[in-house]
């Protein structure tokens, strides 16, 4: 059978840049096994396949997998959905939601022009703090950096997820996150796949003015060596923020960028409210580009 689908670039306007995403519009009857398949065929960070809604107020149910494993939530996924099928719709401004493995997703989507747009959607799950780590220096030694890398603004290494685990970690600048690789030897120790398989590096020196953080993600227990942006990492950033960034009750907005390392930078919009001291509701946003449609026999 020939399926129907399209990769977008997301959270950046100009393709070739941002990450890349594939969305298979027509998913009906593929099992799970053929759903990873494909994702490795395509061998993208993520491959979205669309699927009836079980409830009739949502648009469409979506699966998302890497190329090693399915995921119940992910961020570059639900934008560049939102953004494909707003476009579909041939709607200028929508709201739409997206059922996913976490449960639904609202996301409110605007169309720029025939191939662009822009989606943010809000924070499925409220973020919460994941394990305390005990060791730091295995943190840093799988990363081939130094205990003295690490540390941004107050800043630990801590776990939090809003559907994925993430592990953040905060070093000193630009130099540190550069520096960084996966040592394989170490990797387990640091980040051991059953508990905190997603690393995410940090720091307040920003390439580009106007941005709040640099980021640079690591996850290959996910088939992912390094990912462009990471949205549900973004996601979980919003909890890690209102506990230790000494945030005011109100409204408040960070600029994230991310991919510059691969040469494909990537922009992410976090939206965050406090109320009486604790967070209240957060969103994630960003824009995405069409760059390629066909059909794929599956």
């Amino acid at each position: 059978m020939q399926r129907r689908f399209v990769t977008l670039d997301v959270f950046t306007s100009r393709r070739l840049t941002g990450n890349p995403l594939a969305v298979v519009l027509d998913s009906d009857g593929l099992d799970t096994a053929a759903m990873q398949a494909i994702a490795r065929e395509f061998n993208l960070p993520e491959t979205v396949f669309v699927l009836p809604p079980s409830d009739a107020g949502a648009r469409a149910r979506l699966r998302i997998f890497t190329p090693g494993r399915e995921l119940a939530f992910a961020g570059h996924p639900t934008v560049g959905a939102a953004v494909l099928l707003g476009a579909l719709e041939g709607d200028g401004a929508s709201e739409l939601t997206l059922e996913e493995n976490v449960g639904p997703v609202r996301c409110a989507v605007e169309r720029i022009d025939a191939d662009r747009g822009r989606a943010r959607f809000d924070v499925p799950q409220q973020p919460q703090a994941g394990e305390e780590i005990e060791d730091a220096a295995e943190i840093a030694a799988a990363l081939c950096l130094t205990l003295d890398d690490l540390g941004c603004d107050g800043f630990v290494p801590a776990t939090w997820s809003a559907g994925n685990p993430v592990t953040f970690v905060p070093v000193r600048g630009l130099d540190a996150v550069k520096r960084a690789r996966v040592d394989s030897a170490r990797w387990e120790d640091g980040f051991p796949a059953n508990a905190r398989p997603i690393a995410y590096l940090f720091c307040r020196e920003t390439v580009d003015a106007g941005h709040d953080f640099h980021a640079r993600m690591f996850a290959p227990a996910f088939g992912i060596p390094e990912d462009p942006a990471t949205g549900s990492a973004a996601a979980a950033f919003a909890g890690m923020l209102a506990r230790d960034a000494n945030l005011t009750d109100g409204a408040h907005r960070f600029v994230i960028e991310q991919g510059y390392e691969m040469g494909r930078p990537s922009i992410m919009h976090l939206g965050l409210t406090m109320r009486s001291g604790v967070l209240h509701a957060a969103s994630v946003g960003g824009e995405a580009v069409r760059v390629l449609q066909g059909t794929i026999a599956a």
